[in-house]
């Protein structure tokens, strides 16, 4: 990809459908087990960890039931059932060991962060209702979308996001080649606070960079990491209007679900945050 001042050379073609997404909930869970004589120390360590997780899971339920009303019965339902098949992924580790307790004696505890992932099935009838797309009690979601289907060489290509409630996000872009960049932030558009119901273009305000059509031609992905609460950071190094991306591709997910959560004022939920993830394959030709 090549880069002059306030221009950016892209292969765009065809429209940025919606080929994935993905909705899920980032909660704390902390869990606790002693030894006694029933178990090594090893299956103290394993039994709090099992603990962490399952409070974890029931603090991501807790929040999606507490936070979100969709209004719709069958949605709400369909809803419910997802986060009851919930499987965690992107474990974090926050704090862990050992201490005395004067009535138990030798037990562990262990804090974790994790992604609480509702069953895909489930969560497919939510995440295409239209109601859900423009509702702000609805759980996050996020679209994706790009000005036209196809572009020809020199075009510029406008990309615009969306949100059905206020989100942070990044915005990232891979090209055919395999570089990486980050189109929001930039070095020039620092704001990465979204209100919802807002159509934000990309390029545009301060944005001193242009996505314009140009050959080497093949298959590129735009995405879009958004949640509640500040997302975790990735790596990055400042080239023109942009940033590119530093961190290694396989981590790029998994840091910014790092996500800096903290209790909801007036809120009975634990702290808890909302997560979606989409992406554009966008395919290029002459």
């Amino acid at each position: 990809m090549k880069i002059w001042n306030v221009t950016m050379a892209l292969m765009l073609v065809f429209f940025a459908s919606y080929l994935y997404a993905a909705q899920s909930t980032i909660a704390q869970g902390e869990g606790y087990a002693c030894m006694g004589e029933d178990k090594s120390k090893r299956q103290t360590e394993q039994a709090a960890e099992a603990d962490a997780k399952r409070k974890a899971m029931e603090s991501a339920s807790s929040y999606i039931k507490s936070e979100t009303h969709v209004k719709d019965f069958e949605l709400e339902k369909d809803l419910v059932s997802a986060y009851t098949n919930a499987t965690l992924k992107n474990i974090r580790v926050l704090e862990k060991g050992w201490y005395k307790d004067p009535s138990s004696g030798d037990c562990y505890k262990v804090k974790i962060s994790a992604e609480v992932v509702p069953d895909e099935k489930a969560m497919e009838k939510v995440s295409k209702s239209k109601q859900v797309l423009d509702d702000p009690s609805a759980p996050l979601a996020i679209q994706l979308w790009t000005d036209k289907k196809e572009y020809a060489s020199g075009d510029k290509i406008r990309v615009y996001i969306k949100g059905n409630k206020p989100f942070y996000a990044v915005v990232i872009y891979r090209d055919v080649k395999g570089e990486i960049l980050q189109l929001l932030p930039n070095p020039y558009r620092a704001d990465n606070y979204f209100s919802g119901g807002v159509v934000y273009e990309i390029p545009s305000g301060n944005d001193r960079f242009e996505l314009e059509v140009s050959p080497p031609f093949g298959e590129e992905n735009i995405y879009v990491y958004a949640s509640t609460s500040p997302l975790g950071d990735i790596k990055l190094k400042a080239e023109g209007g942009v940033y590119q991306v530093k961190t290694k591709e396989k981590d790029i997910g998994g840091m910014t679900r790092a996500v800096k959560l903290k209790e909801k004022t007036g809120s009975k939920a634990s702290a808890a945050s909302e997560f979606f993830e989409e992406k554009a394959v966008l395919k290029t030709g002459r």
